[in-house]
């Protein structure tokens, strides 16, 4: 792992316990099972499905131009078509928080992917009481056994696991796991660098039947289409709708749907 991934790691540990310590797990699983979870995976199946992101900064952007009331964003991408919304669960580097997601989940009827770093099945049950439908796993910084214990988790919680990847080995172990929702993430998370043609070289490691999501760099129709007919279900897309000044325009444009 390289710098970023490393203090995020550490700071999740600590965050955890913290958590931990203020709220025990058994509680948390009560509040989760107050709640039926919406089916994500079944959303975003097909072609062409878009997940749209909130988040109100990253790593490498400062302040996106959409970064205010998440509720009136989320309603915004539900009215203009998404298939799903991921909101981001890392306040110090993204700025969104568990609250935010809380708050998107009860003003759409979009199933809802909490995009986090998780380490720990205390994680799940949090994203699962604060009203998550799926989790984001990220296959690099799991190993095997945790990352199969992790999806055992989210299973029996009804929820979905979105298993990130960005190497070929990623995908052969994120397969072997039992993942039935893949994501080829097109950003090299040591350098932050983006390309598309990651995508286009893992998608045909994606077994037929298991739902393959892009993730990053994702900004213009004409690839959502290319990368639709070589086997890609969806698309999960931030900087191009945070960044636009029309995220509903932009959101549809993505769709191909007529203005």
């Amino acid at each position: 792992m390289n710098g970023f991934l490393d203090q995020v790691v550490r700071d999740k540990v600590a965050q955890t316990e913290r958590s931990r310590a203020r709220t025990p797990l058994n509680e948390l699983l009560l509040r989760a099972a107050s709640r039926l979870p919406r089916n994500f995976q079944a959303a975003v199946a097909g072609g062409g499905r878009i997940i749209a992101e909130i988040k109100r900064r990253s790593p490498s952007v400062t302040a996106f131009r959409q970064q205010g009331d998440v509720t009136g964003l989320a309603g915004i991408y539900a009215a203009s078509g998404a298939a799903a919304i991921s909101i981001v669960i890392d306040e110090p580097n993204f700025g969104t928080s568990v609250a935010d997601l809380t708050r998107v989940r009860e003003s759409v009827s979009l199933p809802v992917l909490a995009k986090e770093f998780i380490l720990d099945e205390y994680q799940v049950a949090e994203a699962r009481a604060a009203g998550a439908d799926a989790v984001l796993l990220i296959v690099r910084i799991l190993d095997d056994a945790r990352l199969q214990g992790l999806l055992a988790a989210i299973g029996d919680l009804g929820m979905s696991a979105l298993v990130e990847c960005h190497e070929a080995d990623e995908v052969g172990r994120a397969v072997a796991a039992g993942a039935r929702l893949i994501g080829i993430n097109n950003r090299n998370l040591d350098s932050m660098s983006v390309s598309v043609d990651t995508c286009r070289g893992l998608v045909g490691l994606v077994p037929e039947g298991t739902v393959c999501v892009a993730e990053s760099g994702i900004a213009r129709r004409e690839v959502i289409e290319e990368l639709t007919r070589v086997g890609v279900d969806a698309f999960l897309i931030g900087g191009a709708l945070l960044d636009a000044e029309d995220p509903a325009a932009k959101l549809k444009e993505l769709r191909g749907d007529e203005h």
